[in-house]
């Protein structure tokens, strides 16, 4: 999407790149990379990644996390899995690498999360708890959980 992009190459390269990211929303779970997401939409990877960034703000590794992470924290507010195997549910292969994006996005790692979150969102219905609990993309995770009052 350079000076030189035409108004119909930029709508192509629009439509692509949501695409990407409705595939990601999809299949999070599974194992993605740039490569493959860049294949199927018959980008180069390093286009893909830049024209992302430009149109979403963070990029295509930094938005398949953030999915992953909002979807953990589903999972251990239900509390009935234990955080190795919500890693392993979303995606994740390293529980060093879920732990560490975890605990960036969220403020606190996901054991401790798992814990606080059973008291937090006791009687709260999953919808609103989904909102409030939202992870915070593009900046430092919060300092204080957030107020329920």
């Amino acid at each position: 999407m350079t000076s030189r992009t035409t108004p119909e190459q930029r709508l192509t390269d629009l439509a692509r790149l949501r695409r990407v990211r409705d595939r990601i929303d999809r299949e999070y779970a599974q194992p993605l990379d740039v490569e493959a997401l860049a294949r199927g939409v018959h980008m180069s990877a390093g286009h893909l990644s830049r024209q992302f960034r430009l149109a979403y703000g963070e990029s295509p590794y930094g938005y398949l996390m953030t999915r992953r992470i909002e979807r953990a924290m589903a999972l251990l507010r239900r509390g009935d899995l234990s955080v190795t195997e919500v890693c392993f549910a979303v995606g994740c292969a390293s529980l060093g690498t879920f732990s560490s994006r975890f605990t960036e996005l969220v403020g606190v790692p996901p054991s401790v999360y798992r814990r606080q979150a059973a008291d937090e969102a006791a009687g709260i219905p999953s919808c609103l708890a989904k909102q409030v609990t939202r992870p915070i993309r593009n900046r430092e995770a919060r300092s204080r959980p957030p107020q329920l009052a």
